[in-house]
């Protein structure tokens, strides 16, 4: 079936297509879905294990490829062995990356496996929830606003059905899907009823029969994986600044190196094998290396906590958020609406009301488990056998769906030979419709009744109770819009109630702690909205409507965003306002949703924060998928980002201050010294052992002083940090030239095995000092990782010039007056830098 891909399926009817998949209205059997998933396999797409091209982005390095070419230049001129080494060195370092960047990769591809994807079939001629990836061609599927469609579908049955297909076509507009079989005539190609997967419902339902699934589906055959970019987050951006910058230092610094050691030591290959060497020691490619590690571990220890990062560079930015925006509901409220109780104006309970609120009704039933709206999937799980018995005698004929403008939806249903038009939605739009109300069987005119209503509203509101309200009219027309939601008669209320969460005020605590703002953006009203705030702890600054925010711009919206804190009544539009607002006043903003009206928000947010029981779409266009709805486990996540964040600062600063140093030395000396101070074998062996000693600072301990309060990216002070100890760094590179020369009257190869050892000493000992602000510095317990690591390259350092690697490297063994100084500078270096860091971050905040 799948191989008859091209098999003209829009010009059958519905009972071809059921016929041509052998398969019927009650779906496939269990036998038949067990045969078919042998011949077929799951509904996944296959994805190439990029292990190649991981390889190969580790040579990508225009800076390695020129040291790669002058390195087999100088084995064509005699220097075999040193031509070798070097390339050596450099395969074993792409080889490192490549192995920690593969295990990163594969950590994420493992942690999206746990955010679940159900979808709704009809099989045995029951509705079921399974898994997407269970679904075989001939499968039933059923479709509502919100859902990502899971295979390449024809649409058998459709209502007031739209999807966008901008995932394939580019296009933004939503496109206009039937279930009738098209004219062959057609040559247009539009596939008009076809639903292909990848693309997302954006109105009304359907259902369909599977056409293909898996790589065999229309997605599945691109070329390349389709995705909707998001914008570049702050920390992107700043690491991309760092990096251009800490470029261009490099190349400065390259050229005057190269220049130098040509002109004053008259050997041009040589000297250029040497400044590409320092280069490539400098540049940053080991950076995206080390943050991958960093963030792909910590998205691992944060999925142990319930937390899944979908998107790995979002870690950053969700640990620095200072501003959490979230919807009340699921959140601040436990997330299970319960329908408390129904009546009429006059309080009675009228079987009519509950009637007609199940027939205006999105949610759907599949066996125990009912899915759909929260409120609509409320009032279904209150229905009984004598409702059922009832619910039999009526069939929907139209449906004019919920939308965020009237904040009501319609259905038309025949009974009988009569039909009517039910209205269900929030009171005050229900009610703006009615210009009649049933007062027990006896219909009266409206107008001396509103204020009754209004009141009986506002105290249901008070309690925390969410109020929503039915309202119907006979109708004759055979095709309706909501124009027709007019003169409708008011009949009552459903209330229902979804009360605080236990832990709500404890985690909201922990956020205040941690000094994120926290703000409820909902579409609920502010009575209620305010009520269950106050339940919880919330202190409420100024509660703002959706129309003063559709009212409001430049200044005076940028006072309203930034001071309230409970938000009411809002569109997803307005939703999307406040939140570009908060990001354009430089806000870390985090948004957390979990339905079709959160999708413009959770795009616009540097973080997109959702739940795994959300709507498909809602989840595709989340950062972060929380596997428990709760706050407490938010804000165990943003401790996580903060310390991800603080150790991929660290690896910066640590390196840029040594690098900077190292290149500061090599420039100045390339103009005193007769001979190369360090061979380019020897700069690529110091390098490599320094990223080893650092792989582990992704796992480093941070102090808790750190973690309460998000940070910025911040290039000037990385800028300041490198100016400032980078010359300490170079101070002691000359105090160590000068003992060596004029001291110890050491030969060419006995000072570069002195500033070898030297120079791993003190950059990779130096972590110790750096990776903390408190002062001393061994107030800060280090992890055991990186303090084993750091001494394991330090005693690597000093062992190798007395074995057979060290002979092949160039270096000898150093007498003990060299170890007595080395012992003494190490000393002074580190008291020297634990000094100008405490009047560093006295004068500079990070």
């Amino acid at each position: 079936m799948q191989n008859e891909a091209e098999v003209e399926y829009w010009s059958k009817n519905k009972d071809e297509v059921l016929t041509a998949f052998q398969t019927s209205q009650s779906g496939l059997s269990e036998r038949e879905i067990l045969t078919r998933r042998k011949k077929y396999g799951y509904n996944q797409l296959r994805r190439k294990k990029y292990v190649l091209l991981i390889l190969l982005r580790q040579f990508k390095n225009p800076l390695l490829w020129l040291l790669i070419v002058a390195s087999v230049l100088s084995m064509f001129f005699g220097e075999l062995i040193g031509g070798i080494i070097i390339i050596t060195l450099i395969v074993l370092s792409a080889l490192v990356t490549f192995i920690q960047e593969y295990r990163s990769e594969k950590i994420i591809e493992d942690l999206n496996k746990k955010i679940s994807h159900k979808v709704i079939v009809i099989r045995n001629g029951e509705k079921i929830e399974t898994d997407v990836k269970l679904l075989v061609p001939g499968d039933l599927v059923h479709l509502d606003i919100g859902t990502k469609v899971p295979a390449d579908l024809r649409i058998i049955d459709a209502e007031n059905f739209e999807i966008n297909e901008s995932v394939l076509t580019g296009e933004s507009m939503p496109a206009r899907k039937i279930s009738d079989a098209l004219s062959r005539d057609d040559k247009s190609g539009n596939y008009q009823n076809y639903a292909f997967a990848g693309t997302i419902v954006s109105d009304g339902e359907a259902l369909g029969v599977v056409l293909a699934t898996g790589n065999q589906t229309r997605l599945g055959k691109l070329s390349k994986e389709v995705v909707q970019e998001k914008p570049q987050i702050e920390f992107q951006k700043g690491i991309s600044k760092f990096v251009n910058f800490l470029i261009k230092v490099v190349l400065i610094l390259t050229v005057v190196i190269f220049a130098a050691n040509a002109i004053l030591k008259q050997n041009v290959l040589d000297s250029l094998l040497f400044a590409l060497a320092i280069a490539i020691g400098m540049a940053p490619e080991m950076l995206p290396v080390i943050l991958t590690v960093s963030m792909s571990l910590g998205a691992k220890i944060m999925s142990k906590k319930e937390v899944i990062v979908k998107r790995l560079i979002s870690i950053e930015d969700f640990g620095n958020m200072d501003v959490l925006c979230t919807d009340k509901t699921g959140t601040i409220t436990e997330g299970n609406i319960k329908l408390d109780d129904y009546f009429d104006i006059n309080n009675r309970q009228n079987e009519d009301i509950l009637l007609y609120g199940l027939l205006c009704n999105s949610a759907i039933s599949h066996g125990k488990k009912i899915s759909g709206n929260p409120i609509d999937a409320a009032i279904l799980q209150h229905s009984n056998e004598k409702l059922n018995e009832q619910l039999h005698h009526y069939s929907k004929v139209e449906e004019i769906p919920f939308d965020y403008e009237r904040k009501r939806m319609s259905v038309v249903v025949s009974h009988g030979k009569s039909k009517m038009l039910i209205t269900k939605g929030a009171v005050l739009p229900v009610l703006n419709a009615c210009s009649k109300i049933n007062l027990g069987g006896r219909v009266s005119g409206i107008a001396s009744h509103k204020k009754k209503i209004g009141k009986k509203f506002m105290d249901l509101s008070n309690q925390g109770l969410r109020v929503i309200s039915v309202a119907y009219k006979p109708t004759t027309k055979n095709s309706h819009t909501k124009n027709d939601e007019k003169e409708m008669i008011f009949l009552g209320f459903l209330v229902l109630s979804d009360p605080p969460r236990k832990d709500a005020r404890e985690a909201l605590e922990k956020l205040k702690s941690l000094n994120i703002n926290f703000k409820i953006l909902t579409g609920d009203n502010e009575i209620v909205t305010k009520k269950i705030a106050e339940e919880v702890g919330i202190s409420v600054s100024a509660i703002v409507l959706g129309e003063d925010i559709e009212k409001a711009s430049g200044e005076k919206l940028n006072g309203i965003v930034e001071s309230a804190n409970i938000f009411c009544r809002l569109t997803p539009e307005q939703k999307q306002k406040i939140i570009k607002t908060l990001k354009d006043l430089d806000h870390d903003v985090g948004y957390m949703g979990d339905g079709v009206n959160d999708i413009a928000a959770l795009h616009e947010a540097d973080v997109g924060i959702s739940v795994d029981s959300a709507v498909d779409v809602a989840k595709d266009a989340s950062d972060i998928i929380l596997l428990k709805k709760s706050l407490g486990t938010l804000a165990d996540g943003v401790l996580e980002g903060r310390k991800i964040f603080g150790n991929s600062i660290k690896y910066i600063l640590m390196g840029v201050s040594s690098d900077f140093g190292n290149m500061l030395s090599m420039s100045i000396s390339s103009f005193f010294l007769p001979f190369l101070p360090m061979l380019p074998t020897q700069v690529l062996l110091n390098d490599l052992l320094y990223d080893f000693s650092q792989f582990p600072i992704s796992s480093d301990n941070v102090d808790s002083e750190y973690m309460k309060r998000p940070k910025k990216f911040n290039l000037s002070l990385i800028r300041r940090f490198m100016l400032w100890f980078g010359p300490i760094s170079s101070l002691y590179d000359f105090i160590t030239f000068g003992v060596m020369i004029f001291l110890l009257k050491f030969s060419d190869v006995a000072f570069r095995t002195g500033w070898f050892i030297e120079s791993v000493a003190t950059q990779t000992l130096i972590v110790f000092v750096i990776r903390t602000r408190r002062s001393p510095f061994w107030k800060s317990r280090p992890a055991k990782g990186i303090l084993i690591s750091c001494l394991s390259i330090v005693a690597a350092a000093l062992i190798i010039p007395y074995t057979p690697l060290g002979t092949l490297f160039g270096l000898e063994p150093m007498p003990l007056f060299y170890f007595i100084f080395l012992i003494g500078a190490v000393i002074t270096y580190i008291l020297l830098v634990e000094v100008g860091k405490r009047i560093f971050f006295k004068k500079y905040e990070i």
